[in-house]
């Protein structure tokens, strides 16, 4: 059975394995990759000294110094570039594989196949879609139609789109209690999502019900759960656990009975405002994952998480509600609700306090996320006199001909009609190879470039991309959150104060 260990705070150095025909490393050493604290390494050999391990990592042998190395498995994060939306890979201590959010598009399955492989069939432990917008939730068309991918499980907020008038409310049924009016219609259990889509035209020419049931009849996942704050827990990281996820969002309010989430406004607002939020807290690190939160549920999520209302008139009561509610929301990490717009409430920024933002969005969209004035908020509100904000726009490294992947599409076509036309087995295998190389270029673009990676064993944390013109001994941009030697409170020190 293979033996694993992980690359070493907060980066390791793999060494060009030489002929190692005597179990040794060479004598002069040459560095062939750099690694993140964390990466995953096969063991294939130890020297006889102990001091230097032969190691697989991501097609690539070598040598790296055993002090380099360590035994366990981190907390990591991947915010993938996807383009204009959400879209993150958790991994957690433990070995389960979540996705929250996929994106629009097939960004994260190329990723996650750069990642996993998945040439026999792969089990991820969770897709939790945050809310029903296509640029969170789009992406996982592509996983669910994939040969050798399935789920756990799908966790939602509940919300679910019909046809206008079949079930009172594009968003399911509508009620009012007291001064406000909710979506009471919400499918929150497998059993209830087949209720749901029993009856094909309530359902019909929507989207995201569609890939639901799509996903069901291919028996894509095991189970269907809605999250909201009354499980305060995601099933499996309750209090105790080495990992705790804590659910803030989205409030569900009792209704005459039934369970149900406000109405904000319009359907858009209500989607976005109520997407699932979570809280992942390994030790003495915690990271904030916001989903599409607006102005509303903002105001919502902190009334309902202190009893204070969320209206302040002055400095001195925003104090107060940012005192009672920085316990439940404060962060080290957060990734910034809604791809950096500016409708966020400032007391929950506030709240949210975080060292470092990740901002994940795209430069092909109408909206101009990141918001200059959102920047600014995040900020200004952040811990530090140097906050850190990463965005997957702007760390996305890619020569021009990957930015237009519509070009290598065409070309990954040419190519196909030459492997199904060749004439003979030698002209065949070329166009093979160079299809082959095109796919694998593509899926280094996404995942390579762009992503912001986030490794914690709960004590420090790393937050890292990869540089654009890197090096063996140095392929990674990377900031490190480590505690204070007199306070113990986690804190980003630039090298240049």
């Amino acid at each position: 059975m293979a033996e694993y260990l992980y690359a070493g705070y907060p980066s390791a150095i793999v060494y060009e394995r030489g002929d190692s025909l005597d179990g040794q490393p060479p004598e002069a050493l040459s560095p062939i990759k750099h690694l993140l604290w964390g990466d995953e390494l096969t063991v294939l050999d130890t020297s006889a000294d102990g001091k230097y391990h032969l190691v697989k990592v991501r097609k690539v042998e070598g040598w790296i110094r055993a002090i380099d190395t360590q035994a366990h498995r981190l907390l990591e994060i991947v915010f993938v570039d996807i383009g204009q939306g959400d879209g993150a890979l958790v991994v957690t201590p433990g070995g389960e594989r979540y996705v929250v959010d996929a994106g629009k598009g097939d960004n994260m399955y190329r990723f996650l196949r750069w990642r996993f492989g998945f040439k026999e069939e792969t089990v991820l432990d969770a897709a939790v879609i945050s809310h029903s917008d296509s640029d969170h939730y789009g992406g996982f068309e592509y996983l669910f139609k994939a040969p050798n991918i399935r789920f756990r499980t799908v966790y939602t907020n509940g919300l679910m789109e019909n046809v206008a008038g079949r079930r009172a409310g594009v968003l399911g049924a509508m009620n009012e209690a007291g001064d406000h009016k909710y979506v009471t219609g919400l499918v929150r259990n497998k059993d209830e999502l087949h209720e749901f889509l029993a009856d094909a035209a309530t359902s019909a020419g929507k989207r995201y019900p569609t890939m639901l049931r799509n996903a069901l009849d291919a028996e894509k996942f095991d189970d269907f759960l809605m999250l909201s704050h009354s499980d305060h827990y995601m099933p499996g990281h309750g209090e105790g656990s080495d990992l705790v996820i804590e659910v803030l969002g989205p409030y569900l309010e009792d209704v005459d009975g039934e369970p149900g989430l406000r109405w904000l406004g319009d359907a858009g607002r209500t989607k976005n405002g109520h997407s699932v939020v979570l809280r992942l807290k390994l030790n003495n690190v915690s990271v904030f994952l916001g989903g599409d939160l607006n102005m509303e549920s903002s105001q919502l999520l902190l009334e309902a998480h202190t009893g204070i209302k969320a209206d302040p008139s002055n400095a001195g009561e925003i104090a107060l509600l940012v005192e009672a509610a920085r316990p439940i929301f404060q962060s080290d990490v957060a990734k910034a609700c809604h791809h950096g717009s500016a409708d966020t409430l400032l007391s929950l920024v506030r709240a949210i306090n975080p060292i470092a933002t990740v901002i994940s969005s795209g430069d092909d969209e109408p909206y101009g996320h990141p918001r200059p004035d959102a920047l600014g908020a995040i900020a200004k509100n952040s811990r530090g006199d140097r906050p850190l904000v990463f965005s997957t726009e702007l760390a996305r490294s890619t020569k021009e001909s990957i930015k237009h992947p519509s070009v290598l599409r065409e070309q990954l076509k040419e190519l196909a009609a030459k492997i199904s036309e060749a004439d003979t087995d030698e002209e065949r295998d070329r166009a093979q190879i160079k299809f082959e190389a095109l796919v694998d270029k593509l899926d280094r673009s996404i995942a390579v470039y762009g992503a912001i990676n986030l490794r914690t064993d709960g004590e420090r944390v790393v937050l890292a991309y990869k540089l654009e013109r890197s090096t063996p001994a140095k392929g990674w941009d990377i900031y490190k959150l480590e505690p204070d030697p007199a306070t113990g409170r986690l804190g980003y020190t630039s090298k240049f104060d």
